[in-house]
């Protein structure tokens, strides 16, 4: 009789697609997700429905109410269960169930859940012993040898990424964003049905520099507040609550591997398009203009400078210092040195050109000021703290450096004044 019933034997060929694979089965296995469908049908089939009630039952309600057993201390078993119960990210019973299914490959105790199952009658009974596979001891027998099967396997599971098991076991491209503590981040959101969704990155913001964030990408979490179900302006209070600090987004992606939308997402897609008619999914970063400069090493823009040297300015690093303190440097008339300088996204980084050593690497927050004297227009400096762990309050170096040109040295001014004032944090 057991060989008769065709999961069993769809789910069999399941499990020899996922061991032909060399390694652990991650998300980027190509049968993983029909085996998790074929896992789900058979924990759904012939579930007994309540007689009255609206509550639809799945096989996370009697999932949810296992024993917790070896005497209520925590099992691998009990801590799956409790942390597919509790995860913000999903919201149904359906979610739950799948996030547990997920949890159970990674943590190997699928098969304790079913074991636990047949040893209690009370849920026992939420199966048809006819029409179903757990409640059929037959049945039942043959899954569990290919359950122990499975848990010989090795599972390496983004568990993060959960938002969507509500809606498919289909899952998005999931993607962390880090950046620095910004005043302009750039990124315009749209709630739609409690996602978060990016309809806009504004030029010359940190977002369009570091190159990431797409018009149409969902946040899903921020520094690990989770933004699923979100209200309206949620994910503002929490950037609000984390002014000053590094952040780490989730992101999820539009596109899905096959370069095409993500499909669970074409609903809202839908909705978005219809509360904003001129919102386009943007395929890529904004590709810079014909102006701007064409020196780069990776992704970076370098410039061929001379280093002439710096001066401490004391306590105080506002603009007004560069007046004196670029004349003082001149003064000197120390011998220059060629340098590479590298204006990063969230620092700046200069390297002695001939032996390629790096002199000094100064974050945009510690950066006070940036200019130039009206006597030497292709001479610029800025200023940058020092001292920091000084209890009495940082001081001030300036550091001077000659451009090939006025228009190359008016260049480098403008983009770290752009970075400082990105890194500048405001309400």
């Amino acid at each position: 009789m057991a060989g008769k019933e065709p999961l069993l034997s769809a789910l069999k060929g399941g499990v020899l697609r996922l061991r032909e694979g060399r390694g652990p089965c991650t998300d980027a296995s190509p049968h993983l997700a029909s085996f998790c469908q074929l896992l789900e049908s058979i924990l759904r089939k012939g579930l007994r429905q309540p007689a009255w009630g609206f509550r639809r039952r799945d096989y996370w309600h009697w999932l949810e109410q296992l024993p917790t057993g070896d005497g209520g201390r925590p099992t691998p078993l009990s801590t799956s269960i409790q942390k597919a119960g509790g995860c913000a990210k999903a919201r149904t019973a359906q979610g739950r169930g799948r996030y547990f299914l997920r949890l159970a490959l990674q943590g190997k105790v699928l098969a304790a859940a079913v074991r636990q199952l047949a040893q209690t009658p009370r849920l026992l009974e939420f199966y048809d012993p006819v029409s179903s596979v757990l409640g059929n001891e037959e049945l039942l027998e043959p899954f569990l040898s290919l359950l122990l099967v499975v848990t010989e396997m090795d599972f390496s599971l983004d568990l993060q990424n959960c938002s969507f098991l509500d809606e498919s076991w289909l899952l998005p491209v999931c993607i962390t964003y880090e950046t620095v503590p910004c005043r302009a981040l750039g990124m315009v959101l749209r709630y739609v049905d409690g996602r978060v969704f990016v309809t806009e990155v504004l030029p010359e913001s940190q977002a369009e520099v570091d190159e990431v964030v797409l018009a149409g990408d969902v946040l899903d979490e921020i520094n690990g507040w989770s933004l699923r179900n979100a209200y309206s302006g949620q994910a503002g209070d929490v950037l609000q609550k984390l002014k000053g600090q590094p952040l780490s987004f989730c992101l999820l992606r539009w596109r899905w591997h096959d370069g095409g939308v993500y499909e669970p997402l074409l609903p809202y897609l839908k909705v978005l398009k219809e509360k904003e008619p001129r919102f386009q999914l943007q395929h890529g970063p904004r590709c810079r203009g014909e102006g701007e400069p064409q020196r780069l090493q990776g992704d970076r823009l370098l410039y061929n400078l001379w280093y002439l040297g710096q001066t401490s300015v004391g306590k105080y690093g506002g603009k007004e210092v560069l007046d004196w303190a670029i004349p003082t440097v001149l003064e000197r008339h120390s011998a220059a040195r060629e340098v590479l300088f590298d204006v990063k996204e969230a620092e700046v980084l200069v390297q002695e050109k001939t032996s390629s050593k790096l002199l000094c690497r100064h974050p945009y927050p510690t950066i006070a000021c940036v200019g130039r004297c009206v006597g030497s227009r292709s001479v610029f400096a800025f200023c940058v703290a020092t001292s920091l762990e000084n209890p009495d309050g940082s001081t001030f170096d300036c550091l001077v450096f000659a451009a090939s040109s006025e228009e190359e040295c008016e260049e480098i001014i403008g983009r770290i004044a752009t970075g400082f004032q990105h890194t500048e944090w405001f309400v």
